[in-house]
């Protein structure tokens, strides 16, 4: 490894519940969405049409709070049931931003988080302590809610179940597989029938497009040498990390997954030599919530060493976990153009649409 280049390997992240608690926020590539910063694609009208069943959403959420606090004589009065509004789509058609927006137009208390991030919270703090943390929540916004681990999904569904009875109203998004698009809203059948009693508490708003991450990018022609990548990357005024990746691989296993941000925090480009396709599943999932947090984020999160399509083997993106792993393929190619450092061909299908802006 470059002496010049410090290593996330060398990174001491312990874990801290209150820290934990301070990360239940949009992170900083959502941080400054808003409804009027989505750029709907006029091709899709489905997209302009979620922003306002979105904005209407979070509008009665404020409207709703300024009645609770007009009644303060009785706030021991039981809360209403919490009400629910769930994004369904493809990858990068603006679900991330939308659900960042009605954060962002949503009252305090509130906290957002992804899935992934959700388990490992719980996981970190046990259930119960979960509940009591989130309870007094105006809203709760899930990102990327998964189906494809039934211990997880029903540990989320009952803590939604119980937040909702304490009047915490959520808000969810999830992705229909690609190979599904064409076949109706699957991903929101799946959904409204893990979540049960929920159900019909939840608006379902069903939004479609490409994935803007996709219109150009051609994953099959990306490829990153690392002797090129190593020169250029300290060429630039940046804070950069390298680390082999197997040896990264290790510091994941050792570190707890809702720490993975703090292990990149401050880091504008994180570099990996030395990569190959992965043989290890536990070892793949923990390396895609490493993808999504350098997304969230705004690290880039380059490999070299493997082209992005290799990275995990097709029985992976053919098994349970494959909504996971394609979200990280895009994400990744998404990261890398955005080192602008890579030698990358681009498709030349003319000036670009108007897509959802930052995408999730």
């Amino acid at each position: 490894m470059d002496s010049h280049l410090s290593s996330l390997r060398d990174r001491k992240v312990d874990f801290d519940v209150r820290a934990a608690v301070e990360l239940l926020a949009p992170p900083p590539r959502f941080a400054g969405t808003s409804f009027e910063n989505y750029r709907p694609n006029r091709h899709f009208p489905s997209q302009a049409e979620a922003v306002q069943s979105c904005r209407a959403f979070a509008a009665s959420l404020s409207s709703t709070q300024s009645s609770r606090r007009g009644l303060l004589s009785l706030r021991r009065q039981a809360r209403p049931l919490g009400r629910g509004i769930y994004l369904d789509g493809g990858f990068g058609v603006g679900k991330t931003h939308l659900l960042g927006a009605i954060y962002r137009e949503s009252p305090e208390p509130k906290a957002y988080l992804s899935f992934v991030d959700l388990v490992n919270f719980v996981g970190a703090i046990g259930f119960e302590r979960a509940v009591q943390e989130l309870s007094g929540y105006v809203l709760v916004a899930v990102d990327e809610f998964e189906l494809d681990d039934p211990g997880e999904t029903v540990l989320v569904s009952s803590l939604l179940d119980r937040l909702a009875s304490a009047g915490v109203n959520l808000a969810a998004t999830s992705n229909t597989l690609p190979d599904r698009l064409g076949e109706g809203r699957f991903a929101a059948v799946d959904f409204m029938r893990e979540i049960q009693g929920l159900a019909a508490r939840f608006q379902v708003v069903s939004i479609d497009g490409p994935d803007y991450r996709h219109r150009r990018l051609n994953l099959t022609d990306v490829d990153v040498d690392g002797g090129r990548l190593l020169e250029m990357a300290r060429a630039r005024n940046e804070v950069t990390t390298l680390d082999r990746f197997d040896l990264l691989l290790a510091k994941l296993a050792a570190t707890h997954p809702v720490m993975y941000s703090r292990l990149i925090d401050g880091v504008d480009l994180a570099l990996v030599e030395d990569g190959r396709t992965f043989s290890s599943l536990d070892a793949a999932l923990r390396f895609v919530v490493l993808v999504d947090r350098a997304y969230e984020t705004g690290t880039s999160l380059v490999v070299a060493g493997v082209r992005l399509q290799e990275l995990f083997p097709e029985p992976f993106m053919k098994g349970g976990y494959r909504k996971k792993f394609g979200r990280a393929l895009s994400r990744l190619s998404q990261l890398r153009e955005e080192a602008e450092i890579l030698p990358v061909r681009l498709e030349g299908d003319g000036p670009a649409d108007e897509s959802a802006a930052e995408a999730g």
